[in-house]
């Protein structure tokens, strides 16, 4: 009785008052078959401040021009390195060499070596690229014989020289020897028919020195065989000026081996004597570098007057006279101690003076032989 009673005023209550059992707005309502589930929805404050931390960050953009810093830009077709410049002996007309005789026509200064000289003329009857070739081959092997002359009179077995000399054509040979220079000369030989007619198109050499001779002419570089091991080439500089002058080092170096094997080969003729033996190049002695350094001094105050000009004279160079003030002055307290130290002595010894000699009277004597001549 009492649930019934209090049925309908519970119903009355509700009636009245309908927000009791109405799901908040702010309430996310979800049905299952069993039972009901009530979502709560974040506070509005939270779901604005992370909205706020998912928006990305506004970053200030520097909308200034940026200013870069210059740079020095080298036209590479200006560079005097990158290319080897013909006609660098344009301007004179004499060989430097010889500046007494005329310069050649096809000397002017554009490959390695040239510096005017060609006393008889082969370059304007022969091809310029041939007549290279030709000479660097010669300068190369004089270097290899310049070095293995004297070395084989100095550790070769005795068995193997003539009377102590290094065989050659002029100082003779023996069986064994023959041999074996016949057999240098075969492996040269050979080497040289495989590479007479060789191109140097497509190797790593040949097109760089299309590219440094190009303003020169279009056959790169004479003796290219593109062989470089050591990568030595460019240790003057890796551009055409640091090769050609490396390529004018080697072709002087082997001028000089063309004299000297030249000499080895007639000094031995003559003299029959080794090379090696009493020579100061070859045994030690103070001599030589006193003579070279000697020289090396001489070179630094004077020089030989232009040979063009007579008279031929030796002059100051251009430092000449400042390095003997320079040297006067800086010897000046050395000298002076020397003086007062050597003074003393000399003052004890006694020098006949021209007027204490006894001289005999030369006129009386020639006229005494004349007249005993005469009666005679």
């Amino acid at each position: 009785m009492k649930f019934t009673t209090a049925l309908p005023l519970l119903i009355a209550m509700g009636a009245s008052s309908t927000s009791a059992f109405m799901v908040p707005s702010n309430m996310a309502v979800t049905s299952r078959p069993t039972r009901l589930q009530v979502v709560s929805e974040p506070p509005m404050e939270d779901a604005v401040a992370k909205k706020v931390e998912e928006e990305p960050e506004f970053e200030v953009v520097n909308t200034e021009p940026k200013v870069e810093e210059p740079v020095a830009v080298v036209d590479e077709a200006e560079d005097p390195r990158k290319y080897v410049e013909p006609g660098r002996f344009d301007d004179i007309d004499y060989s430097l060499t010889l500046p007494f005789l005329k310069r050649p026509t096809k000397l002017d200064g554009s490959h390695a070596g040239d510096y005017g000289f060609d006393p008889l003329g082969f370059t304007e009857s022969y091809d310029m690229y041939y007549m290279q070739e030709c000479e660097l081959r010669h300068a190369r092997l004089a270097m290899l014989a310049v070095a293995g002359w004297p070395l084989s009179e100095l550790i070769a077995p005795k068995f193997m020289l003539q009377n102590g000399c290094a065989p050659s054509v002029l100082n003779g040979v023996n069986p064994l020897t023959f041999i074996t220079i016949a057999g240098a000369f075969a492996a040269f030989g050979f080497l040289e028919y495989q590479t007479s007619l060789r191109q140097t198109v497509d190797t790593k050499l040949g097109d760089q020195h299309l590219k440094d001779m190009s303003k020169v002419w279009k056959y790169g570089v004479a003796g290219d065989y593109n062989f470089d091991p050591l990568n030595l080439y460019s240790s003057l500089g890796d551009d055409a000026a640091g090769r050609k002058g490396l390529r004018t080092l080697e072709i002087t170096q082997g001028r000089y081996a063309m004299l000297g094997i030249t000499y080895f080969a007639f000094w031995e003729a003559l003299t029959g004597s080794p090379i090696v033996k009493d020579n100061m190049f070859f045994e030690p002695n103070l001599l030589l570098p006193f003579l070279g350094a000697s020289y090396f001094a001489w070179s630094q105050i004077y020089q030989v007057s232009d040979l063009r000009k007579a008279p031929i004279k030796i002059e100051y160079t251009k430092d000449g006279e400042e390095i003997l003030r320079n040297l006067d002055r800086s010897t000046a307290g050395i000298r002076k101690e020397i003086v007062e130290k050597v003074e003393p002595y000399l003052s004890d010894i006694e020098v006949p003076l021209p007027s204490d000699i006894k001289m005999p009277d030369i006129d009386e004597k020639m006229a005494k032989t004349a007249a005993a001549v005469v009666g005679g």
